[in-house]
């Protein structure tokens, strides 16, 4: 491991300095864009408008005989869209595919200026993160560029949920990370097809009742454990935990609800792979009126955050009062984004 004399020295001559924290915006969704599409090119402008982050996707979905027009319909949009507030992102090809060099190359040569976060498919341990704060701080170094691009990995491997806490400290250009769970349930062996979400047969049964025969089933979440512990390793290191892609786009209620844990447990945000999935994100991931104006009256009650106060029968203290900041501070951001919430939470 590095020592912390040298954890934020740059890794190349030239290469900016390190950030010692994450850049303070709202990633209530990781909107996924196909670059090889023209005519999905063609509304990158509006969609960029409408999420938190855009990113141009070359890894999986996008076929092997596609990956350089991907790559170059990237850098074509990068170039050409005024972003804003929203922030760009790239899903790269895996380290081991014969597209990686040349993504990271032709990308931060050419739009490395603009690009806010790499995300790595597949990382396994830190040795995946120390070989692309490298590449990356030489890239930088070469091409000029003036602010640290940041790295977020893809948990989609057995080994890498295993590593996850290693992984979330190997550098200061870690952002976060995202749970990827159908290349993770083919690594684990687990039997289901699905993106995501549930299955019908992961559950418990309610016990048995005297004179009934049939008993309750009760669906249980497949990923519980492996969101917990992403949510551990990345919150303790500072970075951001993301649920990943729910892959059945019309289920918009099942979509809502494993997004609905997910923030529940301390994600920040959760992918969107089509366009009815932006709302339900920004919907899930924008804390809920009614808990964002009782957190502010406990805020209000205790300014500095000591002593205990009784608000609606319900004693708070400072641990209850770190909660209720949590929140306030998150729609605070995500109010910045949307001109309803202002209104919404008081503001």
């Amino acid at each position: 491991m590095k020592l912390p004399s040298n954890f934020y020295k740059p890794l190349a001559i030239g290469a900016p300095q390190p950030v010692r924290e994450l850049p303070v915006r709202p990633e209530r969704m990781i909107h996924f864009f196909p670059p090889h599409i023209e005519k999905l090119r063609a509304r990158a402008p509006d969609i960029a408008k409408q999420v938190d982050v855009f990113l141009g996707n070359l890894e999986d979905a996008i076929p092997a005989d596609a990956k350089e027009a991907a790559r170059a319909g990237f850098i074509e949009v990068a170039k050409a869209v005024d972003f804003g507030e929203t922030g760009l992102w790239t899903r790269v090809n895996a380290l081991n595919s014969p597209w990686f060099l040349d993504d990271m190359d032709q990308i931060v040569a050419a739009v490395g200026n603009k690009l806010d976060v790499v995300m790595i498919p597949k990382v396994e341990g830190v040795w995946d993160i120390y070989f692309v704060d490298q590449l990356l701080a030489l890239l930088e170094a070469k091409y000029q560029i003036t602010k640290p691009i940041l790295i977020h990995a893809i948990l989609e491997t057995a080994q890498g949920v295993k590593n996850v806490g290693e992984i979330a400290a190997a550098s200061p250009r870690m952002h976060g990370m995202s749970l990827g769970p159908a290349d993770l349930a083919a690594s684990r062996g687990m039997k289901t097809t699905r993106v995501g979400g549930g299955h019908p047969f992961y559950g418990v049964l309610a016990d048995p009742v005297e004179g009934r025969d049939e008993r309750a089933f009760l669906q249980q979440d497949l990923w519980h454990y492996t969101i917990a512990r992403m949510v551990d390793a990345c919150l303790s290191s500072g970075l951001r935990a993301f649920y990943g892609p729910f892959g059945d786009i019309k289920d918009e209620a099942g979509c809502e609800a494993q997004f609905r844990n997910a923030f529940l447990m301390g994600c920040a945000g959760a992918w969107s792979l089509a366009p009815n999935q932006i709302g339900i994100a920004k919907r899930v991931f924008s804390p809920n009126v009614g808990e964002v104006l009782f957190a502010k009256r406990i805020l209000e009650a205790m300014p500095d955050g000591s002593g205990v106060a009784m608000i609606d029968g319900k004693m708070q203290d400072d641990a209850t009062w770190k909660q209720a900041k949590v929140i306030v501070d998150l729609a605070r951001l995500v109010a910045k984004r949307d001109p309803d919430l202002p209104k919404a939470y008081e503001f």
